[in-house]
C-alpha cells in the first residue's frame, strides 16, 4: 500500500515538474464558459507531428510511430463519459467505415484504459482506437491540449499524414462544443485522394 502511495506521489510530482517547464497558453479555450490554461505548444499545420506515448485498452504503450505510413485523425476529448464526447466518438466511429485501411482514427482522453474499453464495448465502438493519456499526460503536453486547471484534455482534432506532417488542426474554443466534423473529414478525404494518386504513379 505504501509503495503504491509513493508511486502516486512521485508520478504527480513528475507531472507537475514537466508541466511547469512547458509553455502555458491562457485565453485560448473555455470550459463551461470559463477561460482555462492549456499546457504545451500550439501545433500548427505543416510541422512535424510530435511523437507521444499513450496507453491502449490492454494497458500496453502505443506511440505515434506505431502508425507510420498511415494517415492519422487524432481527436482529443475531456472524457468519453460526457454527452458531447459520446456523440463525437460515435460520429467518428461511423465515418471511419468510409475511409481506407491506410487511415486510422485515434480517440485520446484522460479516461483510464479499462473505462475506455468498457465504454467502447457497451456502445459498439469498433472502428476507432481509444488511447488513454492518464499516466503521464504525454500527448496532452506535446500537443498543447492539457488543461492545467483540471488535468483533462481539451477538445481538439489533428490530422497527420503518412509522412507524419500535420495537415489539419482545430482547437475547439469551448470544450462543450463539437468540432467541425465536415471540415476535418473533407481534409481527410483530400489526403486520401492525394495518397491514392501518388500510388498510381
Amino acid at each position: 500500500m505504501m509503495s503504491a502511495m509513493c508511486f502516486m506521489v512521485l508520478s504527480q510530482t513528475g507531472f507537475a515538474d514537466a508541466a511547469e517547464s512547458l509553455q502555458e497558453r491562457s485565453g485560448i479555450i473555455t470550459m463551461k464558459g470559463k477561460p482555462v490554461t492549456l499546457v504545451g505548444p500550439e501545433i500548427t499545420i505543416g510541422q512535424k507531428a510530435p511523437g507521444f506515448v499513450a496507453q491502449a485498452t490492454d494497458m500496453g504503450d502505443v506511440r505515434l510511430s506505431d502508425f507510420n505510413g498511415k494517415v492519422k485523425l487524432i481527436a482529443s476529448v475531456p472524457s468519453v463519459d460526457t454527452p458531447v464526447c459520446d456523440m463525437e466518438i460515435h460520429r467518428f466511429n461511423q465515418e471511419a467505415v468510409t475511409v481506407s485501411r491506410d487511415v486510422v482514427v485515434l480517440f485520446i482522453s484522460m479516461d483510464l484504459p479499462f473505462a475506455q474499453k468498457r465504454f467502447c464495448g457497451a456502445n459498439g465502438i469498433q472502428n476507432v482506437q481509444t488511447l488513454s493519456d492518464h499516466r503521464s499526460a504525454d500527448f496532452g503536453m506535446r500537443y498543447g491540449v492539457l488543461i492545467k486547471d483540471v488535468r483533462l484534455l481539451s477538445r481538439a482534432v489533428f490530422i497527420v499524414d503518412a509522412q507524419n506532417i500535420v495537415r489539419y488542426v482545430e482547437y475547439v474554443k469551448e470544450t462543450g462544443s463539437h468540432p467541425d466534423y465536415d471540415k476535418a473529414l473533407q481534409v481527410l478525404k483530400e489526403i486520401e485522394q492525394q495518397g491514392q494518386t501518388a500510388n498510381k504513379r
